[in-house]
């Protein structure tokens, strides 16, 4: 069994240490949450620019999808969709 410290240690050093606005840690969130620490940069950028109700739908979907080999291009594809689909429903006919 593992000390709480050491736990704590582990966790602080896989973060970014100069996140300084919201959408940076919940970029840092959705990186740590899909396991795709190397792309968080790229989860930063999308926390700026894109919805957040869009970005909780497709986090979700991707943590509950447990067939995946990785979570980040699960993510990615379902909110490709949902992106999709607002536009579709958005665009007047």
């Amino acid at each position: 069994m593992r000390k709480i410290g050491e736990l704590l240690r582990q966790s602080s050093n896989a973060r970014a240490k100069n996140l300084s606005t919201e959408f940076q840690v919940y970029g840092s969130f959705i990186a740590e949450a899909l396991g795709d620490l190397k792309h968080c940069s790229l989860y930063i950028k999308l926390a700026k620019t894109h919805e957040r109700n869009l970005l909780e739908q497709a986090l979700n979907f991707a943590k509950g999808y447990t067939a995946a080999k990785s979570k980040g291009k699960v993510f990615m594809w379902r909110l490709k969709q949902l992106k999709d689909a607002k536009r579709a429903t958005q665009a007047p006919e």
